[in-house]
């Protein structure tokens, strides 16, 4: 149950008045976690609310100071865990741009592929659990039916279901399945036909649209003040994404005029839509994956990783590079000495800030459209206390 305190104060007219505290988790369903939100409350409407966060810290900062730049990867891979593909290959991209080392061609799409599959099966758990938490239980099963067929690929080609642990610095762990691309081009045209059945009980739901449209309204100046980034800004308007303003791998080729790539906007900033854009967002990646699969396949035999030293030491100095994870921007800080371990890699993950940002948007709201703000606000908590 959660703990409750009473503030009893004198209104206008001398009326008694009482706030009531309600703690929120830190173990409670609505919080997808351990995270606590306390909230004070004047009747059914919030007066004002602070995330409280710590409680699944990982120390995984702390822990790259004492392992290899092969060894890292493993810590990377598991703070987002909806995102893990993306966030080894933010890692590896840092460590190579110090390195100056060039990756095989065939290794850099192979991994655009796989982040932008990754991207939609992180949007389909959200497209899925949303609902879930507004009282609708059905879409949850649609959205894992995509989910587990995407999946399927996944595991074929890394061995893994979550934590892929395929990509490497220099490249990828191991080279394509044979037959693997022509199973990733019928899954992707598989999730493409089947995506209306989930689209019809989402954006067709006339109780959903009426629990999120106009709720939760967020404005570009507080996404810029509290530095929000992915599906949330560009829901607000904020047409940002590093995919095409600042690219990497094979994006700039992806987002180039006439590409598959576009940056999916919305303007009402609200709950309904944040999920919008993750919609339409599902679609986009799947044209870009379609887009990496037709690539690779017209490429020739090759090499997927470059022959690193036994003892791989990154010269001395910093750099610092962001990636668009699928939740929004991550940035690795990576400061090396010289030595074959980091002397610091901080990372910049995007849950943190869109938990945040609570203080300012649920104050105002009812309390009964607390968990449709909250659940809209896309953010995993080993992201957040990583």
């Amino acid at each position: 149950m959660p703990e409750r305190e009473l503030t009893v104060g004198v209104g206008a007219g001398g009326l008694a008045t009482a706030d009531m505290v309600l703690n929120i988790g830190p173990q409670h369903p609505a919080t997808h976690g351990v995270l606590r939100l306390r909230v004070t409350l004047d009747g059914e409407r919030i007066k004002s609310a602070e995330p409280i966060v710590g409680y699944m810290h990982r120390g995984a900062e702390k822990l790259f100071e004492v392992r290899d730049y092969r060894q890292i990867m493993v810590l990377a891979n598991r703070h987002d865990w909806l995102s893990a593909f993306s966030n080894e290959i933010g890692v590896a991209l840092v460590v190579e741009r110090m390195l100056g080392m060039d990756v095989p061609e065939r290794a850099t799409w192979t991994r655009t592929l796989l982040a932008e599959l990754n991207r939609v099966l992180n949007h389909l758990m959200f497209l899925g659990s949303y609902p879930l938490e507004l009282g609708a239980i059905t879409p949850i099963f649609y959205s894992f039916r995509e989910r587990e067929d995407l999946q399927n690929v996944m595991e074929e080609i890394s061995g893994g279901r979550m934590h892929y642990m395929f990509g490497r610095v220099g490249g990828l762990r191991d080279d394509l399945p044979v037959g693997w691309l022509g199973r990733v081009s019928e899954t992707i045209a598989l999730v493409r036909r089947r995506m209306p059945d989930l689209e019809s009980l989402l954006i067709g739901n006339e109780i959903l649209r009426s629990r999120t449209h106009g709720v939760g309204v967020l404005d570009a100046k507080t996404i810029a003040a509290y530095g929000i980034t992915g599906p949330i800004a560009r829901a607000s308007g904020v047409d940002v994404d590093l995919r095409r303003d600042q690219p990497y791998l094979n994006y700039a080729e992806l987002f180039a005029p006439g590409g598959p790539g576009r940056v999916v906007t919305r303007t009402d900033g609200d709950c309904l839509a944040r999920l919008e854009v993750l919609l339409e967002q599902v679609h986009v990646s799947l044209d870009i994956a379609q887009a990496c699969v037709d690539r690779i396949g017209a490429l020739p035999a090759g090499p997927v990783n470059v022959k690193l030293p036994k003892v791989l030491k990154v010269p001395e100095g910093s750099d610092y590079l962001a990636t668009e994870n699928p939740l929004g921007f991550n940035g690795y800080y990576l400061v090396s000495r010289g030595d074959k371990t980091p002397w610091r890699l901080k990372l910049r993950s995007a849950s943190f800030n869109n938990i945040q940002v609570l203080s300012e948007l649920l104050p105002g709201a009812l309390l009964a459209d607390m968990v449709a703000i909250l659940g809209s606000t896309f953010f995993v908590v080993g992201d957040i206390d990583k």
